[in-house]
């Protein structure tokens, strides 16, 4: 199983690298308003649709083409008729084009090839009306650090967390942004601190931490999946951190 569904099996609510807090402070900055539209690619188990649905859209489309967190989202759509699951590629989700004003994506263009980063902005910039925000958060490589090491990092931790990690140096990702006519406004990172006891605890909140460890040890190996996991994260952060970025539709 891959690592970010192992944890929402065991009742982890924030999948995202950089925790809860980087996911605020990203919307912060996208200045959510009352009565927009909203697409999240990659909704998860729902928790960031839980913060984006708080500031009334007019209306918000979860997109996803995998069905493992359909069931925990729809219960947080469930009672909202303005909210709605659509099962599609985040590449090609058929909305018309300039038909939102904001779109959000979390810990999804990371594990892609570059072809399909590429394809999945070019679907938000198409998405976005002039003047719309592009909100994600991610995993960037730091500074100061050989092509060789940053690729041993990368495969060290897609080994540990059982899918590809393919993380771009934060100029490359403000170039992904450009290429498709998007200006970066803000950009903020936090550690790989995921399955640290300190982050488990102002994410999930002590009884959701407390429940996590319980899950882990009552299941045949995940507690030594998730000790791989924390340690590969401890490890490579030398290398990578959280990254979360916004960005604006040219006019």
């Amino acid at each position: 199983m891959q690592g970010h569904w192992l944890l929402a099996s065991l009742g982890k609510r924030v999948l995202r690298p950089g925790g809860i807090a980087l996911t605020k402070q990203m919307l912060s900055h996208v200045g959510l308003q009352r009565g927009e539209k909203i697409v999240e690619f990659g909704p998860g188990v729902g928790r960031t649709a839980e913060l984006l649905l708080a500031s009334e859209p007019s209306h918000y489309w979860g997109v996803d083409p995998n069905p493992e967190g359909k069931a925990q989202v729809e219960k947080v759509l469930s009672g909202k008729p303005q909210a709605e699951y659509l099962v599609a590629d985040a590449a090609a989700t058929g909305l018309p084009d300039a038909s939102v004003n904001v779109v959000i994506g979390e810990a999804m263009l990371t594990i892609q090839p570059d072809a399909v980063k590429d394809a999945i902005v070019g679907e938000a910039a198409r998405l976005l009306s002039p003047g719309g925000r592009y909100g994600i958060h991610e995993i960037m490589l730091r500074d100061g650090f050989t092509k060789e090491e940053l690729e041993t990092a990368q495969k060290e931790l897609s080994r540990a967390i059982k899918v590809g990690a393919r993380p771009l140096p934060v100029e490359e990702w403000r170039a992904l942004f450009a290429r498709h006519g998007l200006e970066v406004e803000w950009v903020g990172n936090a550690p790989l601190r995921l399955l640290e006891p300190s982050r488990l605890i102002a994410d999930e909140g002590l009884l959701g931490a407390l429940r996590f460890w319980r899950n882990a040890r009552n299941r045949d190996g995940a507690s030594e999946r998730l000790r791989i996991m924390r340690n590969a994260m401890r490890v490579q952060s030398k290398y990578m951190c959280a990254v979360g970025i916004v960005a604006r539709k040219k006019p």
